[in-house]
């Protein structure tokens, strides 16, 4: 099993490492990838030590999985040529998530969907990952008509350059700057490019992706992104609006069940989800779970993930288990 990982310098490449070795997923030649200005850097995997190559390179050795983490203009350019060679694509970045031809995948909700012939699979963005892994069990039972959610994210979404800018910004450092402010005892309502109708592109992918991971282009979504100054993972308030009516307590049980989720909901203690807890692991964490008041049918609710693990590289290395268990490479 030759498994290419493309970007695999930057931080969510370096997680996908670890993470593959983490699941002891069945790697007998890996394929380290990255630009240019990388080429020839070591990384260590399984005890080995690997050269990083360039994208032609890796194309030429013909993985059969490759592991996509280096922006939407590199697998827009790559993608099809890996697959065209036979390779499976399973990418993270946002240049396939809407393609109509593209499956967008959470193995717990929709992997089923998967065949032989998805040669490029796209991996949702991170927060929309933790919270379609909550709702979806709930959309089942009740439908949900309307979701509006509101994210406290991580700066390692941004990447190296802003846990430099963080780090720089503590120790009275000036340096480069990722954000447009700073981002130290700062909150910044402003996560990606802002589109035409006023909303960030972070912001539009919890909607479109939410409704394409859930099949159902009927549910009203509306987001507001904000990035602040923790390193662990993302949190999101959300607030859903159900058909039916709901039992909190059936809620909780039902959530509680879910493959992947961790219900932390207990305020008689002060246990409720928090990015200090979801850091270095796996599962989605749920908590402050309440009805609102103020309309029926609907439910509050604070989500917590690691947005580099299962907001990337765990879901991404979930999905090429799926593939191999399945016999789809």
């Amino acid at each position: 099993m030759k498994v290419a990982v493309v970007g695999a310098t930057g931080m969510v490449g370096e997680v996908m490492l670890k993470v593959l070795e983490e699941r002891q997923f069945p790697v007998t030649e890996l394929i380290p990838v990255a630009s240019e200005k990388s080429v020839g850097k070591k990384v260590d995997f399984k005890d080995k030590t690997y050269t990083v190559v360039n994208l032609e390179t890796a194309l030429s050795l013909k993985p059969e999985i490759a592991l996509f983490s280096a922006g939407g203009e590199t697998s827009l350019q790559w993608a099809p040529k890996f697959a065209a060679a036979g390779t499976t694509v399973i990418d993270n970045s946002s240049a396939w998530r809407m393609d109509v031809n593209t499956k967008l995948i959470v193995p717990e909700i929709n992997a089923s969907t998967l065949t032989k012939a998805d040669k490029i699979i796209a991996n949702p963005n991170c927060s929309t990952i933790q919270m379609v892994l909550v709702l979806a069990p709930l959309h089942k039972k009740y439908n949900i008509k309307r979701i509006v959610v509101s994210t406290y994210q991580s700066i390692t979404g941004t990447g190296l350059k802003a846990v430099k800018q963080l780090e720089n910004e503590m120790a009275g450092i000036n340096g480069e700057m990722a954000y447009p402010y700073p981002i130290h005892q700062n909150a910044l309502p402003h996560c990606d490019v802002f589109e035409a109708n006023g909303y960030t592109k972070e912001e539009m992918k919890l909607v479109r992706e939410t409704q394409k991971i859930l099949d159902n282009k009927s549910i009203a979504v509306t987001a507001t992104a904000v990035r602040i100054p923790t390193a662990g993972g993302h949190s999101e308030a959300v607030n859903i609006e159900f058909e039916t009516d709901f039992v909190l307590s059936d809620v909780r049980k039902l959530l509680n069940e879910t493959e992947g989720v961790i219900l932390q909901d207990n305020i008689d203690v002060n246990t409720y989800p928090m990015p200090i807890y979801a850091n270095g692991k796996d599962d989605v964490f749920v908590g402050r779970i309440r009805r609102d008041e103020s309309q029926p049918n609907t439910i509050n609710m604070w989500i917590v993930a690691d947005n580099l693990r299962k907001g990337a590289a765990t879901n991404t290395v979930q999905i090429a288990e799926y593939l191999l268990k399945n016999g789809l490479v």
